[in-house]
């Protein structure tokens, strides 16, 4: 059965038939984004309500975070899904070299007295129902303008860099969901 033959794939993707037992809408593919890198030790940054939430030298914004000697840029790790044109994405943080950092942040400001052509980076946080314990190393690639920069796992260092290349299937992404504390699977068996 192709994926858009799949009721539960429908359902996912049609925000008019609610699901009976709950009422719940669902609108297709969403991403699941963090607040910050798992080593940030001062908590949530969206929950504090300030734009930056700075402790002491240490400061944390939507895409940037500094850390004592560390440095962290907000990414976009996409998985395509299998069958459709569509990718889902993780929202994670990259680790970078300071170097690194200052470049990426001069870019923003003057791409061209400041180019930024991408690096080495760490995954810092860890994804539902991926399985990685550890940060992965990674390629750190800019966006397009305006956009978050991509990370992409390197080859053999887990299957993550498979699933990046090859995509995922729809069963993947619902236990990503429920890895996530989402579990939409019932909602979607209903008819």
């Amino acid at each position: 059965m192709s994926l858009a033959s799949d009721p539960r794939w429908q359902r996912f993707n049609n925000s008019e038939h609610p699901c009976p037992c709950c009422g719940r809408v669902f609108n297709g593919v969403f991403d699941i984004g963090y607040d910050h890198p798992d080593p940030w030790p001062h908590g949530n940054r969206g929950a504090s309500g300030e734009d930056v939430l700075s402790v002491g030298e240490d400061r944390l914004g939507t895409d940037l975070c500094e850390m004592g000697k560390y440095r962290f840029i907000r990414c976009v790790l996409p998985l395509p899904i299998i069958g459709t044109d569509q990718r889902f994405g993780f929202g994670p943080w990259g680790s970078v070299n300071p170097d690194s950092f200052d470049t990426y942040v001069a870019n923003g400001h003057d791409a061209e007295a400041h180019p930024f052509e991408g690096c080495f980076a760490w995954l810092m946080n860890i994804l539902p129902g991926v399985g990685n314990q550890e940060p992965l190393p990674c390629n750190l690639i800019p966006g397009p303008d305006g956009q978050r920069p991509v990370l992409e796992v390197h080859d053999g260092a887990h299957e993550l860099a498979d699933w990046q290349e090859n995509g995922i299937t729809f069963d993947q992404l619902l236990d990503i969901y429920a890895a996530a504390g989402q579990d939409i699977r019932p909602h979607l068996l209903q008819s």
